[in-house]
């Protein structure tokens, strides 16, 4: 096996004494693992960071074998850790990618959202405009995992009109006069979902409580389940800001 390609540092875990198997998100081959000799040293310590922008190599002798991996630095996100906000942001979003996704298969449009919303965070990392693309991002990791949302129309009626809720049973949405009487069973639907647009963050933050809902219900289970404390810090950041 070799593939040399542009990837985003998703997941990095020590193994040995000095190296490290690091996970990276590439355009056309999914998430790949690989095998870095001295990944915990000094010098590759700043390159493999969640979030940066790498060159790597991988090479195998088999598909079976854990591929030996160098990266070189393309462009580095590290300065965006100094800030709690943009810092939980990054930790998760590639964390959920790292964990959610399996690995060798191609997602080339989750690369492509998840460089956008790295490249949202880095231009305004404490502005709100980037919280809105990881919100669409979670949703279309879970549309691309096959357990995607139905958010055009209502549940109920059929209609597409002033959607307000979403079914925590079957993900589709449901309008706010068919939903009222059960309001309280069913999830709240932030507009910006439906209309674009820029959220404020009492949005998000209800954004956020209804794609969590999903991926914890449906992807990270069991195993996977400890990732869930990432996202648990990025909340807590968006709740305050929100107010609640």
């Amino acid at each position: 096996m070799l593939i040399r390609t542009t990837a985003i540092v998703c997941a990095v875990r020590s193994h040995g004494e000095h190296g490290a198997v690091a996970r990276l998100l590439t355009p056309a081959d999914g998430l790949v693992p690989g095998y870095v000799r001295g990944g915990h040293a000094r010098r590759l310590r700043p390159v493999l960071m969640a979030g940066n922008l790498v060159a790597a190599e991988y090479r195998a002798r088999s598909d079976e074998q854990l591929a030996a991996l160098t990266v070189e630095l393309t462009h580095s996100r590290a300065g965006l850790f100094a800030e709690p906000l943009p810092a939980a942001a990054i930790e998760w979003v590639t964390a959920l990618t790292a964990t959610a996704l399996p690995e060798g298969l191609s997602y080339p449009r989750l690369y492509e959202a998840l460089d956008g919303v790295l490249s949202a965070i880095e231009a305004a990392p404490s502005a709100r405009g980037w919280a809105g693309a990881l919100v669409r991002y979670e949703l279309l990791l879970l549309s691309e995992l096959g357990f995607g949302l139905d958010l055009a129309s209502c549940a109920a009626t059929g209609s597409g009109d002033d959607l307000a809720w979403v079914s925590p049973k079957s993900g589709q949405a449901v309008s706010r006069t068919a939903g009222a009487p059960h309001a309280d069973r069913l999830l709240p639907l932030p507009a910006f979902l439906i209309d674009g647009g820029e959220a404020g963050w009492a949005e998000v933050r209800d954004a956020l409580r209804l794609t969590g809902f999903f991926l914890e219900r449906d992807l990270l289970t069991a195993g996977r389940a400890g990732v869930l404390d990432a996202r648990e810090r990025l909340a807590t950041r968006v709740g305050r800001l929100a107010g609640g």
